[in-house]
């Protein structure tokens, strides 16, 4: 509808530009937005304001004109009229929105889709949790936001990889080890002084016993120096793995797993800082390698080797996003927890030292999540009834919900998520109120055959029985789609789509609510409104695969 009449508004000005009533052939861009109010019309432009200054003329006029030479071939405008200073309002006939209908139905899966990114190559690297324990709500809500952003930019046109970076290599590694080794020797029997420094939770002594049954205690025996590396290998490798199965069950997999530890052992790291003190961008000072980031804007300048010989995380970060520029992707993605803003800057000096378009680099950030239940906060720690792992959350109340509720608002404001609303099938739960749409749908097509309604073939419906306002709400509402998929791929929003979907819902169950669907009174009615509402049901179904959620057809 916007591109119909875009296209008869700007006609309309040559056209008047033609007779000399426009002077300058200069026109503004349309843009069409639906006015808040009905009473506003359907669509409505500003375009005469726009036009003022290089028309020399009043926007009234403007409009004036723009309206007395449209030329509505197809029929679609009922009436218009002018607001205020100059605004063009469009009131479109009922029937003008039918098609929309026909085109989800022959688009289907499709509907939704455009060629935004034209085969871009571009890759989001997303959870990348150090694999030193198990993954938290947070690290759920960076995997919901970094696989759906995958998702809609794929529909969205681009060539889509979506990547885990194992940070595999470094403290944290040794820690683990002496973490795993420590609580070994205590299950030998021996006293052993835990410090705080290493990794508390219980699933460190599980390791430890893993370990042991696998090995025997002859590991645990040795030096602690020998012994931590083995340690770390063997409980990252399992942690991984646990990784792995979480993610697996919470909807997400990766094109591929990429290894920190795997930039050291090929010698690029090395050969990288090799390269910039060539290039004169690593320099020696008080016995540590600094990187020369203040010169690509960062606010000072970064260590990438320690005094001790020791490389820092910041180092093989370097080669690691060199490394993915070299495998040619157009545009790199990081999903990270908001408290990883101060090391953005950086980055994108790196990327720009590295000979890349710092633009090509970009960061999701992602607030906290206040896990609750009925409404009061559950305290994150391991205690024994106190969720703090994805798999647990995810055994409560679901991949669908959770996935759901993660994306219910923008990655970069906090979110509540509470466990008691994620599991009632009520209307207060968001995604139980847009899946029950596809359920709703789903059952009154059975309910149609098995009432042994004839509709006959709906997809060839008479839609003149489409007229009430409600009829237009929600197509209009159905015409919306591939607008939101397009905003949330160009702004990689997931949450655009959720919200879309709940709009949706909205206009859905207040149709339901006064409109039979099935007449067996009035089987024209019944095959239009069958026709309508399984368009809803398919816009439903594409969105909610976007968001990696499914579309029930009973609930």
């Amino acid at each position: 509808m916007k591109t119909l009449l875009k296209e008869m508004i700007l006609d309309a000005a040559s056209a008047a530009h033609k007779e000399g009533i426009l002077p300058s052939p200069d026109f503004s861009e349309v843009v069409l937005e639906e006015p808040k109010a009905d009473s506003h019309g359907d669509l409505s432009t500003n375009m005469a304001m726009q036009m003022a200054k290089t028309q020399r003329m009043a926007p009234r006029k403007i409009a004036d004109a723009l309206i007395d030479h449209l030329d509505d071939k197809k029929g679609i405008i009922m009436r218009t009229e002018i607001a205020g200073p100059g605004f063009i309002n469009f009131f479109i006939r009922p029937a003008a929105w039918h098609p929309v209908l026909a085109v989800i139905h022959e688009k289907d899966h499709q509907y939704g889709r455009c060629d935004l990114g034209k085969g871009a190559r571009i890759q989001i690297e997303f959870v990348s949790s150090n694999p030193t324990g198990p993954l938290h709500v947070g690290h759920g809500r960076g995997g919901a936001v970094g696989d759906s952003t995958a998702n809609i930019l794929s529909f969205c046109g681009f060539d889509v990889q979506k990547e885990y970076y194992i940070n595999d290599s470094g403290r944290q590694i040794q820690t683990l080890g002496r973490s795993v080794y420590l609580r070994g020797k205590e299950l030998l029997g021996e006293t052993v002084d835990f410090p705080d420094t290493c990794y508390q939770g219980e699933y460190i002594r599980d390791l430890a016993g893993e370990l042991l049954e696998k090995d025997g205690p002859e590991i645990f025996s040795e030096a602690e120096a020998q012994a931590i590396m083995p340690c770390a290998r063997f409980a990252a490798d399992k942690i991984i793995d646990g990784m792995r199965a979480d993610l697996v069950d919470f909807g997400v997999t990766f094109d591929r797993w990429f290894s920190e530890q795997g930039l050291y052992d090929s010698g690029k790291v090395a050969e990288d800082i090799r390269h910039f003190e060539e290039k004169g961008l690593i320099y020696e000072k008080d016995g540590a390698l600094w990187f020369r980031t203040s010169d690509y804007g960062d606010e000072k300048d970064r260590v990438v080797v320690r005094r001790n010989g020791q490389t820092t995380y910041f180092a093989s970060d370097i080669t690691y996003h060199k490394d993915k520029f070299e495998r040619g992707f157009n545009k790199v993605i990081d999903v990270w927890g908001a408290d990883h803003h101060g090391y953005i800057p950086r980055m994108k000096a790196a990327v720009q030292a590295s000979g890349y378009d710092r633009d090509r680099f970009g960061v999701l950030l992602v607030q906290l999540v206040n896990l609750l239940r009925a409404g009061r906060p559950v305290a994150m720690s391991t205690r024994a009834g106190e969720f703090v792992t994805l798999a647990d959350v995810v055994k409560e109340v679901g991949r669908d919900a959770a996935r759901f509720i993660f994306l219910t608002r923008h990655y970069d404001s906090a979110l509540d998520f509470d466990l008691d609303l994620a599991k009632r099938k009520t209307n207060d739960n968001p995604v139980y109120y847009v899946q029950y749409v596809h359920a709703r749908i789903a059952s009154i097509h059975r309910k149609a055959a098995t009432d042994g309604l004839d509709v006959g073939d709906f997809v060839q419906s008479d839609l003149s029985a489409l007229e009430t306002p409600e009829d237009v709400v929600l197509i209009k509402a159905l015409a919306r789609y591939p607008e939101a998929v397009k905003t949330a791929g160009t702004f990689m929003e997931p949450h655009r789509i959720t919200y879309y979907l709940m709009t949706l819902a909205a206009a859905f169950h207040t149709y339901y609510n006064r409109h039979r669907v099935l007449c067996e009174d009035n089987l024209k009615l019944t095959r239009a409104r069958l026709y309508l509402i399984t368009a809803v049901q398919t816009v439903i179904r594409n969105g909610l695969a976007l968001l990696g959620v499914s579309a029930p057809d009973s609930m």
